[in-house]
């Protein structure tokens, strides 16, 4: 039989049940506005019934107050960080494509190519098809090829600019990371801590949550948990729990109370990927010295954006087939291993479209990293008649190259850099280039067959200038690939163009000049073909005229060459468009998802409010119910004489 007092112990945990719901309920107000707050509730069930051994059986005994949990959806929380990736990633992509796409805008107010080419072509040309000889109207129109020529400077300065942005925010974001990464150990090592003691850790756990949220916006992020088992005892649960974060497709970058870093480090001048990257460009590594690949298509987040805005080549990085080893003996008296490769794609065989470094980098060869110096391209015939092209790299000495290129190399495949299918900052650097070498040979090759006002041979107008000296490229007749025929290769055997020369290759959207003699002195402009033509005779001009417009006379990716801006600008606005399309959508879908993970995990003050009032009656009737009891009792032992 229980006690007389029994029903006093009912009423007084029914009073402790009914108080821990009111403090839960006010912690739950206190943090309606409070981030990444999960709603908390009190778990009770009724306490064992106590055995009586009479009639009616069992008498119960009250309630029991088990725990404070927080109501929180594992299920959404994934949902949310697997479409956050998708945030980052386009709102990054967003952000610096709508740079992008100002800089090439031509809207009448600002000098953009069609203002500036125009100018060249249509006023310019015109001008001098009236007076031919005029040494004003010539020196107005090198004026006008000076600003096509600034133009490009401007663009390419702007272009460099971004990727500059790009680079350091990468580092931000690394940084970010490793951030993260500790607080989301410490805060396992402290969630242990309590939880040991079988209490729920609520405000911890959200908080490292939260610190999941932040994360998965810069990278992907896939986390488990699984609790700790005595390995003397494995069915007996410690109440410790084990935290694992992987980012990027499964790599582990905290382990309960352990995490990885990452560290940024800029790579040397002789390793660039393209000639158009600026210097500095970040590789991150692990602290054991592990590359981390950010190439790796399940990166996602900021992270993955910003690295195919820096790097995105459209999928073109240098790609072939190792033919032929060998040695070559170098000024310095050094032998160095040398290493040709056939190449297939169409824009690795024009060197107009040409963006391999110029300052040397890292050649893979069969899975084998090699660094090289420098390169030079062989044009050549097979037996139908057919172009052959190929490349041959001069690899660098053993400062850098701790392992010999031996021949088993030969017929596997080499690469540099990869192969990233976004347009970023490399892909429209190398179309401007495309662009500038092209227009300057043809509109060079009409002006250099042509006599001058003097009746001399014409000059060049476009040239490009030197990075370290001051001077200009001059661009000798044998540097040019285009005209090389079959016929002079049956004659002069293969055509091999020297990077160390003043090709082509060396004239970009950023040191696209005006040949320096001409710019001093018009009228070394070429104005007609032959020295016997009168002033009237404006064949050569014509010429120039038609090379804006006539696709026999230049193509620029199927176009003519004053559709450069539609090309590029085509380019430009896709991307932006669907940067912002994504950005938007996966927005909306985060909004979607936060919502319910929301209606489930988060305050709602009308519910509290109901909740404050229904835990305040439970606790005024369990303390009515002390009242009674204790006049029962006042009566049982003061008036009943036991």
């Amino acid at each position: 039989m229980p006690s007389q007092f029994f029903g006093l112990n009912i009423a007084y945990t029914g009073l402790l049940a009914s108080n821990a719901a009111l403090n839960t309920t006010n912690n739950n107000i206190a943090n309606v506005q409070t981030n990444g707050y999960s709603r908390q509730e009190v778990n009770q069930q009724a306490a064992s019934a106590l055995r009586l051994f009479q009639t009616y059986g069992c008498a119960g005994a009250g309630v029991e107050t088990l725990s404070i949990e927080r109501i929180r959806d594992g299920f959404y929380d994934t949902k949310y960080w697997n479409n956050n990736a998708k945030v980052g990633e386009y709102s990054m992509k967003e952000y610096y494509m709508t740079q992008i796409e100002a800089y090439f805008d031509d809207n009448g107010k600002n000098a953009g190519f069609k203002t500036v080419f125009d100018q060249l072509m249509i006023t310019g040309i015109q001008a001098l098809l009236k007076d031919p000889n005029n040494a004003t109207t010539k020196t107005q129109f090198v004026g006008y090829a000076g600003a096509l020529a600034e133009y490009f400077n401007g663009v390419a300065g702007n272009l460099e600019q971004v990727q500059k942005d790009v680079n350091s925010e990468i580092k931000l974001k690394v940084d970010e990371i490793n951030s993260i990464a500790g607080q989301i150990a410490t805060l396992n090592k402290q969630i242990n801590t309590i939880e040991l003691t079988g209490v729920t850790a609520n405000e911890l756990r959200d908080r490292r949550e939260l610190l999941i949220d932040q994360l998965s916006e810069i990278v992907d992020v896939k986390v488990t948990e699984y609790p700790v088992v005595d390995l003397n005892n494995p069915s007996r649960e410690t109440g410790a729990n084990r935290y694992i974060v992987k980012i990027a497709g499964g790599q582990l970058l905290v382990d309960g109370n352990e995490y990885n870093s990452l560290e940024c480090q800029a790579r040397e001048k002789y390793n660039k990927v393209n000639q158009t990257d600026i210097d500095g460009l970040y590789d991150v590594y692990w602290e054991n010295g592990q590359k981390f690949n950010l190439n790796n298509p399940a990166m996602g987040g900021a992270l993955q954006g910003l690295v195919q805005m820096r790097d995105g080549n459209n999928g073109e990085n240098f790609v072939g087939q190792i033919t032929e080893t060998g040695t070559v003996r170098g000024q310095d008296n050094v032998v160095r291993d040398t290493v040709t490769i056939q190449v297939g794609k169409a824009y690795l065989q024009d060197l107009n479209k040409c963006n391999l470094s110029n300052c040397g980098g890292i050649i893979d060869l069969g899975n084998q990293e090699f660094y090289y110096d420098s390169w030079n391209c062989t044009i050549s015939y097979d037996n139908n008649g057919e172009p052959v092209y190929s490349y041959t790299f001069t690899l660098s000495d053993s400062t850098k190259n701790d392992q010999r290129l031996t021949n088993d190399r030969v017929g596997k495949v080499a690469s540099i850099g990869n192969s990233i299918s976004y347009q970023g900052i490399p892909y429209y650097m190398k179309q401007m280039n495309e662009w500038v070498r092209t227009f300057s040979q043809k509109f060079n090759d009409i002006l250099m067959s042509g006599i001058d006002s003097n009746g001399d041979k014409g000059s060049m107008l476009f040239t490009g200038n030197h990075a370290s000296d001051g001077g200009q490229y001059l661009f000798p007749e044998g540097g040019r690939y285009d005209s090389f025929t079959y016929e002079d290769f049956q004659k002069n055997g293969a055509m091999t163009i020297d990077m160390n020369q003043d090709s082509f290759y060396w004239l970009t959207a950023m040191n696209f000049s005006i040949y320096a003699p001409v710019e001093n002195d018009p009228r070394l402009l070429a104005n007609r073909y032959d020295a016997a033509d009168g002033v009237e005779q404006n064949n050569l001009l014509e010429d120039l005229k038609k090379l804006a417009t006539d696709k026999d006379k230049m193509t620029f990716r199927g176009c003519s060459a004053s559709e450069f801006l539609q090309c590029i600008l085509s380019d430009v606005a896709l991307n932006a468009s669907r940067a912002n399309l994504f950005s938007q959508s996966f927005r909306d879908i985060a909004n979607t998802i936060d919502s319910q993970r929301i209606s489930i995990s988060g305050v709602d003050e009308d519910e509290e409010a109901v909740n404050l009032v229904k835990y305040q009656n439970g606790y005024n009737l369990a303390s009515k119910m002390i009242q009674t009891l204790t006049e029962i009792y006042d009566k049982l032992i003061l008036e009943t004489g036991v």
